[in-house]
């Protein structure tokens, strides 16, 4: 059983929501606008998020919200242009649903994010004998799901620290669009996913990189996808 937000100002849906995941056996924390929400998520081990919200809007919000809790972030909206969805994942979304959905199809996504968060994003303790990856100045500590750089702890959503820790377990090797987007999001590659991990990769040099324009760790093969010097 896990804590989940739904944040939506309409109660109709709050309602749905509420008795579907209740359904899948998970606790329900319920906010109206988005300073409900980020009063609430430090609360919660997910999050649903609505965009067109009073007060804040659902995007506004999840920026403040990434600088509390890195709980997974989904956002349910009915605004699905591809620009919306780079809007959400710059904003620190994990992952966007358009209105009406499958009920089926969200409690997988629901499912999908916990289960990556609990397993990467939660700061489990103990289990591995060598918990510290280090590559120059970045160290990652596993035990801990820590990134520091130079000894400064950086701060990263549970999609953003899977992508790195993927990419620095296995330096030298390039991951295209495509091996980065089946291995994170565990669902098929579609075209327009490219701008999805686009978004994660430039946000995620943003954090760890001193000139993401011309990154130490995060390397561009051009033509080919991102690697990781060894």
């Amino acid at each position: 059983m896990a804590r989940i937000m739904v944040a939506d100002d309409d109660a109709d849906i709050r309602k749905l929501l509420t008795i579907l995941l209740h359904n899948a056996g998970h606790e329900v924390i319920e906010a109206q606008n988005g300073d409900e929400a980020i009063a609430l998520c430090e609360d919660a081990d997910l999050i649903l998020l609505d965009v067109m919200m009073p007060v804040k809007d659902g995007f506004t919000a999840c920026s403040e919200i990434r600088r509390k809790t890195k709980a997974p972030i989904l956002f349910l909206t009915a605004k699905g242009q591809e620009y919306d969805k780079i809007i959400g994942f710059s904003a620190g979304g994990d992952d966007y649903l358009v209105k009406p959905f499958i009920p089926s199809e969200l409690l997988a996504r629901v499912n999908a994010q916990l289960r990556r968060y609990l397993e990467y994003g939660a700061g489990q303790t103990g289990g591995n004998e060598n918990p510290l990856i280090r590559i120059g100045g970045l160290c990652i500590n596993e035990d801990t799901c820590k990134v520091t750089v130079d000894g400064e702890h950086k701060p990263l959503t549970a999609t953003e620290y899977r992508i790195l820790l993927l990419m620095c377990k296995t330096r030298g090797k390039v991951f295209s669009a495509q091996n980065i987007y089946e291995s994170i999001w565990d669902e098929p590659y579609f075209h327009t996913a490219n701008n999805t991990v686009m978004v994660h990769i430039r946000k995620l040099r943003e954090k760890i990189e001193a000139d993401p324009q011309n990154p130490a760790y995060i390397r561009t093969v051009w033509g080919m996808g991102y690697k990781v010097e060894q």
